[in-house]
């Protein structure tokens, strides 16, 4: 089911003669009782056109959304209806009309309709014959939507069922997370968005713990009865999921983060050439870091990925859990779970330093004797990927410094200086036309800057990384301009990501990108 399929009910269930979505408004419904506003918050241009774009005809898909207005058939759950997607200078507008009683039928030719619902008010703009689509009968539905003929999410008793119902929905949405909490409804994580399904209704406590201990193994059931919170992971005939179970105020909750069975390359996510030389060190530290949910365990598979294609080396990954599977190509991989195939990230890491590793990627350098390690295994010959909860890649080199007791800093900092060689630091940002696109900011380390973290002046690290561009190196700033440029994403949406706001603002300027700051 599409997310605009709710809206479009209560455009049926009003016998209203329109439905209206425009940047900076919620959702509106013209019906006979008058206005029916369906949302209270704004709409912002990304989230209309990423639920515009969920049913845009296949042949129209490239390169929406078009300028000036895209009109198309549309059958709904509700019933056959026209929409008509509009682009203007200062966003979008939607408009949804239900088909005349009696060409309800996409597919008929359009001189054998009668003339449609009367137009929203806008200028009259000449536009092609809607593109047929299928017929109820072979109309494209979700593996969820086709079990249930008006598109609601199947809740079978069996607990087993019920939840994969719930992983294929999310699927079917292109969702990154489902979000499962004790007397809710499950809500989907769309574009950076939750959704709450509210017709599936809440999940009583002991009804989703069957849910959930339908798929977790033995041991991590007796975790969470002690700890209250654990991770495994949970694989389907069509992707893996990272599961967290906790326990809050109502009762039990996971988070399943969808990982693609497919990983993503290097050169499909477009990393650049100096990102890609990194996979070909034979030694040092390499850090991908953000914010939880930034897309760093898909760049680090990606990276992975490469030197698995171009290197014929032996690869040991340690992980809580493992996420990506990576098949032996030219090199040997040996992936490695805490909690299943050893009881800690340091007890791994200093285990592998026994085990002939070329390369080692850290999962999470969660405490100081974790990073500790890793700064020795770089030194002693190795190439060691890691990453770490910082927003800025000039802040990571401060808060592994920062992590040891004063009397060791100054030997870190030396160690670090000696050992790092990069850091990519990435914020996803909505992409115009729906989706997500990482925002890269790389730190490479040059001698340069290697004498800057030696000698403690890490705050000339920001300018050091503008005055090395031709080397490779960019600020998110760099990055999130260059997304606005090439229209991937939104101006407002690349200034809310942004950290220093007041220089990105004033290189939007320079560049001539008009910045709407206003509501919505």
């Amino acid at each position: 089911m599409a997310r605009i399929d709710a809206f479009i009910d209560r455009l049926f269930q009003e016998s209203g003669r329109e439905l209206r979505l425009e940047t900076g408004a919620g959702a509106v419904v013209s019906a006979p009782r008058g206005p029916v506003r369906l949302l209270k918050q704004p709409l912002t241009t990304p989230q209309i056109v990423g639920a515009v774009a969920e049913i845009v005809p296949p042949e129209r898909r490239a390169g929406f959304p078009r300028p000036g207005v895209t009109a198309f058939p549309y059958l709904a759950r509700a019933g056959a209806v026209e929409v008509r997607f509009e682009t203007g200078a200062t966003g979008v507008r939607v408009v949804v009309m239900p088909r005349p009683p009696g060409h309800g039928d996409p597919g008929a030719p359009p001189a054998a309709r009668s003339p449609a619902a009367p137009p929203p008010p806008a200028p009259p703009v000449p536009r092609a014959a809607p593109t047929p689509a299928p017929s109820p009968a072979a109309a494209p539905t979700s593996p969820v939507a086709a079990a249930n003929r008006d598109g609601s999410i199947p809740a079978p008793q069996d607990p087993r069922a019920a939840l994969d119902a719930l992983l294929e929905a999310m699927l079917a949405r292109r969702a990154s997370d489902l979000h499962l909490t004790a007397e809710s409804p499950p809500t989907f994580r769309i574009d950076g968005d939750m959704v709450p399904e509210v017709a599936y209704g809440p999940i009583a406590h002991e009804r989703l713990k069957e849910l959930l201990w339908s798929i977790a193994p033995e041991k991590n059931r007796e975790e969470w009865h002690a700890r209250k919170d654990t991770d495994f992971a949970h694989e389907t005939a069509a992707a893996r999921f990272r599961v967290n179970v906790f326990a809050d105020r109502k009762g039990i909750g996971a988070v399943l983060r969808q990982i693609p069975n497919e990983i993503l390359t290097a050169e499909k996510m477009g990393l650049s050439q100096p990102v890609l030389d990194l996979c070909f060190l034979t030694k040092g530290l390499v850090l991908v870091t953000g914010p939880t949910g930034s897309g760093k365990s898909t760049t680090l598979a990606a990276m992975v990925d490469y030197i698995n294609r171009n290197r014929d080396d032996h690869i040991i990954t340690i992980e809580d859990p493992i996420e990506f599977v990576h098949p032996n190509k030219r090199c040997l991989v040996n992936q490695r779970e805490i909690g299943t195939h050893t009881s800690s990230f340091k007890q791994a890491l200093r285990a592998a330093l026994r085990e002939d590793p070329d390369i080692v990627l850290v999962g999470e350098m969660r405490d100081l004797e974790t990073i500790a390690i890793a700064i020795e295994t770089a030194e002693t010959g190795h190439l060691v990927f890691g990453t770490l909860h910082t927003n800025t890649a000039p802040s990571t080199v401060d808060r592994i410094i920062d992590q040891f007791p004063s009397d060791r800093q100054a030997q870190i900092r030396m160690m670090l200086s000696e050992s790092l060689r990069g850091v990519i630091s990435q914020t996803l940002c909505k992409r115009i036309g729906g989706g997500r696109v990482p925002a890269l900011e790389i730190l490479l380390c040059t001698s340069s800057v290697s004498n800057l973290i030696r000698e403690g002046k890490t705050f000339q690290i920001p300018s050091m990384m503008q005055t090395g561009r031709g080397a490779g190196m960019a600020t998110l700033n760099d990055a999130l301009l260059d997304l606005v440029k090439r229209k991937v994403v939104e101006p407002r949406e690349a200034y809310a990501k942004a950290v220093a706001k007041g220089e990105l603002k004033t290189l939007l300027e320079r560049a001539g990108v008009a910045l709407e700051l206003g509501a919505g």
